[in-house]
């Protein structure tokens, strides 16, 4: 029975059901390891840079970042139910495409508008980031552009748990993941300041 239904699919469908179950496994293995707090989640920046991260709610702001593998997972679950679910009501594969890459775009929206929503609860009422973090040191989790050029992600341990919060660095070069930092000052309650640490040793 399942044969003969593979057979009978033209070779876009077949590609379709291919990345989607695909998707839809590694989206529950994902969910899974995020529930018992093994979450082997790899994220990529611009420099294709990869990091494992916690489940703990102070590092699920990293879905918040638009390169990662989790989002690209998130919109190929979107895109590709859309696109099976909806191939009998939209005769134009065109169109089909388009609307189902714009209800994965949207799916991915939501979840980091969630990841941003639940990071910024958890740490607007635990700790004030301008006032405590200045000195605080961590490590680079997402490449962080040199000279202001655009903001990367840090972990940091302030007030006896790590943390993450967007980075900038006046640093002539990026730092790259990995990169042993120290708060100079935070900008703001969800952006910090950052320099690298013994950049200046001989």
């Amino acid at each position: 029975m399942i044969a003969t239904w593979w057979a009978g699919l033209s070779l876009i469908m077949k590609i379709l059901w291919v990345v989607t179950l695909t998707a839809s496994l590694i989206f529950v293995v994902q969910s899974i390891l995020t529930f018992i707090g093994a979450d082997a989640d790899a994220d990529f920046d611009l420099d294709v840079d990869t990091s494992a991260d916690g489940s703990d709610l102070s590092n699920i702001e990293g879905g918040a970042n638009l390169y990662t593998f989790r989002n690209f997972v998130n919109f190929c679950l979107g895109f590709g139910w859309s696109a099976i679910l909806l191939q009998d009501g939209i005769s134009s594969p065109v169109l089909l495409i388009f609307v189902s890459a714009l209800i994965g775009a949207a799916l991915v929206a939501a979840v980091m508008y969630l990841f941003k929503w639940l990071s910024s609860l958890q740490q607007s009422g635990n700790i004030n980031v301008q006032a405590q973090a200045a000195g605080c040191e961590g490590k680079v989790y997402l490449t962080i552009p040199a000279a202001r050029a655009g903001a990367g992600k840090v972990q940091i341990t302030i007030a006896g748990s790590v943390r993450e919060y967007d980075a900038l660095t006046e640093s002539e070069s990026a730092l790259k993941t990995g990169t042993s930092i120290r708060v100079v000052d935070a900008l703001d309650a969800h952006t910090v300041l950052v320099e690298e640490i013994n950049a200046y040793t001989i």
